[in-house]
């Protein structure tokens, strides 16, 4: 995650305003802002899309995109690319930066911290000049229940 962009969503209401950003609160805002709320693993735009029809809540796809991205840019989800490229959304329950180790099978996602990978990142832009780095790492490979499964196929 690119700290200080996506990593490490606060669980601030989804009307606060975050960084003197005034968001206007709308229905479909709290209704996005609570199926996130419901949801344990990452989401793209259209599958959460579904989800709200599903729940009889009218959000156009247009509509999803901007207030997802709203909610990225206040910090208030991470949002990431999955192994097809594509960005997935979810709402952190670790604040500050971290990364995660996602399943390319299920999509679970979980949270990890990594001093290890800051301490590298940091010496790795010392001894080449560089500052204000920020860094995405993101973690792909099968869970525990994916692993066995296809053990057992």
């Amino acid at each position: 995650m690119s700290q200080g962009t996506t990593a490490g969503s606060s669980r601030t209401p989804a009307s606060a305003p975050v960084q003197g950003k005034e968001q206007r609160v709308t229905k479909q805002r709290l209704a996005v802002s609570a199926a996130l709320d419901d949801l344990a693993d990452f989401v793209s735009t259209q599958e959460l899309h579904r989800i709200l029809q599903e729940r009889g809540t009218t959000v156009s796809l247009a509509t999803s995109y901007r207030i997802l991205q709203s909610l990225a840019d206040d910090g208030l989800v991470d949002v990431l690319r999955n192994a097809d490229g594509e960005a997935v959304y979810r709402r952190c329950a670790v604040t500050g930066h971290h990364h995660h180790l996602l399943c390319r099978n299920c999509g679970k996602a979980v949270e990890v911290e990594a001093p290890a990978v800051e301490a590298w990142a940091a010496r790795i832009a010392n001894e080449h000049g560089f500052t204000a780095v920020e860094h995405t790492v993101e973690i792909f490979g099968l869970c525990p229940e994916c692993t066995a499964n296809q053990a057992g196929q």
